[in-house]
């Protein structure tokens, strides 16, 4: 597992009325702040990747559909440098994933409907100096092959 970066198994609540999930709690051991909270989506076979922050560490849920996270240590002091990590998380394995600073990080939509990921980074999005680092989802920088493997 690379340095720093936290899973969080999340449990679905469910009664006769429907369900109810906790996904993030300010008394979390990971929990710093949050600066904002958005949602984003990704359609079938998308992948939305790479990119970075310098200043905001990422936790990153899939409350619909399936995603395929995939998370790349670039850290150059860091004892998992060059390291990756995948985790399937959404509908069928409810997770929270925090995405430290200065990891490389995208997802790829995998199930046969639309994905709809919570996000919540520590920082508020800077609009005139976004913290934001990206490289090409196919990029030779990482060594990731975002297909499908029929092990």
């Amino acid at each position: 597992m690379i340095k720093d970066v936290i899973v969080k198994k999340l449990k679905v609540l469910t009664d006769e009325r429907g369900r109810l999930m906790e996904i993030m709690r300010n008394d979390d051991p990971f929990f710093k702040k949050f600066g904002q909270v958005y949602m984003t989506t990704n359609y079938p076979g998308v992948v939305k990747a790479w990119h970075y922050h310098k200043l905001q560490d990422d936790h990153v849920c899939c409350f619909s559909g399936m995603i395929k996270l995939v998370i790349f240590d670039a850290r150059s002091d860091s004892p998992t440098k060059g390291e990756v990590n995948e985790f399937f998380i959404g509908v069928h394995n409810p997770s929270l994933i925090k995405i430290p600073v200065n990891c490389y990080h995208g997802w790829k939509c995998i199930s046969e409907t639309e994905s709809l990921v919570l996000s919540v980074p520590s920082e508020a999005y800077n609009y005139n100096a976004p913290d934001e680092y990206r490289i090409p989802p196919h990029s030779q920088e990482i060594p990731y092959d975002w297909g499908r493997k029929d092990g």
